[in-house]
């Protein structure tokens, strides 16, 4: 066999996220965050309660799971939306565009399901061409100290920044 036929060819599959996924998920987000990651505010949110496994995903790699995005309900203000993250992807598979596909399938998971917006903190520059918004300096009030530049939101109901002012927090 050539070397040119030997190279292996990836197989990406993305996946809702069931029960299945915990372990490896917990994996993924360890090795991306460190032991660190539960003190963060929106950490502090996903605490309220549990995630919704039918807004988050999964990427397989040839069966291994490689990489996955959370969202939770959450009310912001008065509006009802859904926080993304932790969003992570094993150091083996960054930079081949799985984050951001993620991102893109929860979004459009959390529009058909009728979520009003989707937010994270997170870095405007990523974020940014993936249609989040910076929100309003200081307009939300998070369970612990958050950067406000770092408040992104994709709007998906009328009005969404007008109401994207108080307390975010889990929504049942």
């Amino acid at each position: 066999m050539s070397q040119h036929n030997a190279l292996y060819k990836h197989e990406l599959v993305y996946l809702t996220e069931d029960a299945s996924h915990d372990e490896v998920i917990e994996l993924i987000n360890m090795e991306a965050f460190g032991p660190g990651r539960h003190t963060r505010a929106a950490a502090r949110i996903r605490e309220q309660g549990p995630h919704d496994r039918t807004l988050s995903f999964v990427c397989a790699d040839d069966g291994e799971t490689i990489a996955s995005v959370r969202m939770t309900p959450v009310h912001a203000g008065s509006v009802k939306g859904h926080l993304l993250g932790p969003l992570a992807v094993r150091p083996s598979h960054k930079n081949q565009g799985i984050g951001r596909e993620l991102v893109r399938i929860a979004i459009d998971a959390a529009r058909r399901q009728g979520s009003e917006a989707v937010i994270l903190v997170g870095d405007p520059p990523y974020y940014g061409p993936l249609g989040f918004e910076k929100v309003a300096y200081g307009a939300l009030e998070f369970p612990g100290p958050v950067d406000p530049g770092r408040v992104l939101v994709v709007p998906i109901a009328a009005d969404v920044h007008a109401r994207l002012k108080g307390v975010i927090g889990w929504r049942g």
